[in-house]
């Protein structure tokens, strides 16, 4: 095939991508919202269609559909369209919305405002790389490189990937695995309950004897005038309505604990009831490798930033050298080689892009208002373009050298092992709070309810 050909099957599939990304915000993201603007849309669906072209990219380098002048000149590109959206087009909306959104803000000061808030997130944006070894000294340094844009993406991108990786690392196996599943009877939930309707009748009695006690008074005080107001208020003191508030304030926010409590004990059972279900017992499987998967990564990236260790070969090499030279079997290593990678950087990609849209999703719902839905699902297509860009810098490294040579002439003289020792340091921090953030919420959470039932 030629370059045009070449470039007709990236065009199209590029069209597909940003209908993909179109679908997934008018169906997903914003399908409670009647307001959004068009050119929103549009950023969104372009960075979700030049993320996935960048994937797409490395799965032609290892089946090696394109052409490699093809490849490498469409490498540049894509590359530099994202860095585009993600250091300039990006940021300068989000600061146009921000500042525009703020009603004290003349109108004839946005744009001024906008400019130098943009510079500023420049000038940050290019400080992050002073403290870290990000290019080689034979890199040239120019300002508009683009070995310079990458390397500070990365440093963003790894950061966000690494605290992704190390908190679903630690938390699918406890929302999976049977184990952290606690017994919660019917019993237990009715008791509960019982003591919820209780409390909620005492708040009612308790504000029906102040309703009570002013319409007294009120009576009291229109039927004897002026002298009956006075008089009312001195003679007034069947009961304490001061007391009856303070006792008021306390029995709602128990109320409001054995709410939670009661949700809380529901959704146990939701689970008790999941877990008894064909897809409930292929998750708990599933929880018990991830959990093994999860400490045996926790070990290796300790060991990594201990001895300083980075390593030299892809795990598809070195499983296939491993299953050859110390098993004995006899098979094609170039053959076996490019057909497992391509199905290993397959599995990564679906993964990494199914787990980043759930995770954005997740994020717009809990934090989004009809007001500020459109900067957030800007600034979560600034992190969905760097999130990308930083999986390529990884994903280099579960390739055979053979299909690596492109990716590296385009990223230029970037310290690769910088940034896995970096995802390594960041996981391991991710992982440990997350487990402890865990612990910290479980346990509690046990004796609390282990409290309340036994009352």
């Amino acid at each position: 095939m030629g370059f045009f050909e070449d470039s007709i099957i990236i065009l199209v599939s590029q069209i597909c991508f940003f209908a993909g990304g179109w679908t997934f915000f008018v169906r997903q993201l914003f399908r409670d919202y009647e307001v959004r603007h068009v050119s929103v849309q549009l950023i969104f669906s372009s960075t979700f269609a030049l993320s996935l072209t960048m994937f797409e990219l490395i799965i032609f380098e290892i089946i090696g559909l394109l052409e490699s002048s093809s490849r490498y000149f469409h490498w540049r590109l894509e590359l530099t369209l994202l860095l585009f959206m993600v250091i300039a087009l990006i940021p300068f909306y989000i600061a146009y919305s921000s500042i525009n959104n703020i009603s004290f803000v003349p109108p004839k000061w946005v744009v001024p405002l906008t400019l130098s808030v943009w510079i500023l997130f420049l000038y940050g944006f290019w400080r992050i790389g002073d403290p870290f070894p990000l290019l080689s000294l034979s890199v040239s340094h120019g300002v508009f490189r683009i070995e310079q844009a990458v390397s500070r993406i990365g440093v963003i991108g790894v950061t966000v990937m690494a605290i992704l990786s190390g908190f679903g690392a630690v938390n699918y196996p406890y929302t999976s695995m049977t184990y952290f599943i606690r017994p919660v009877s019917q019993t237990d939930v009715l008791t509960l309950e019982r003591r919820l309707l209780l409390t909620m009748d005492m708040i009612l009695a308790k504000k029906k004897r102040i309703a009570i006690d002013r319409k007294q008074n009120k009576t009291h005080s229109t039927r004897q005038g002026i002298w009956g107001m006075l008089t009312s208020k001195l003679t007034s003191g069947t009961e304490n309505i001061g007391q009856l508030r303070l006792e008021i304030g306390g029995l709602e926010e128990l109320s409001r604990q054995l709410f939670l409590e009661v949700h809380a004990l529901r959704n146990m059972q939701e689970r008790q009831r999941w877990a008894r279900t064909l897809q409930g017992k292929y998750f708990n499987v599933l929880g018990h490798f991830f959990s093994l998967y999860c400490m045996w990564k926790i070990f290796i990236c300790t060991i990594n930033i201990i001895f300083d260790r980075v390593g030299k070969k892809d795990p598809v090499t070195r499983g296939i050298e491993i299953a050859v030279h110390w098993c004995g079997l006899e098979m094609d290593i170039a053959f076996w080689s490019q057909h497992v990678s391509f199905f290993l950087v397959g599995c990564i990609v679906v993964t990494s892009i199914r787990g980043l849209l759930l995770t954005l999703t997740k994020f717009f719902y809990k934090i989004s208002s009809s007001k500020s839905s459109n900067i957030i699902v800007l600034v979560l297509a600034q992190i969905m373009g760097m999130y990308c860009a930083a999986s390529v810098l990884l994903m280099r490294m579960n390739m055979p050298p053979e299909y690596r040579v492109i990716i590296t002439e385009v990223l230029g003289g970037l310290h690769f092992n910088f940034y896995h020792r970096w995802f390594d340091v960041i996981f391991l921090v991710s992982a440990l709070s997350t487990i402890g953030i865990l612990y910290s919420l479980h346990k509690p959470h046990n004796s609390e309810n282990e409290f309340i039932l036994s009352k």
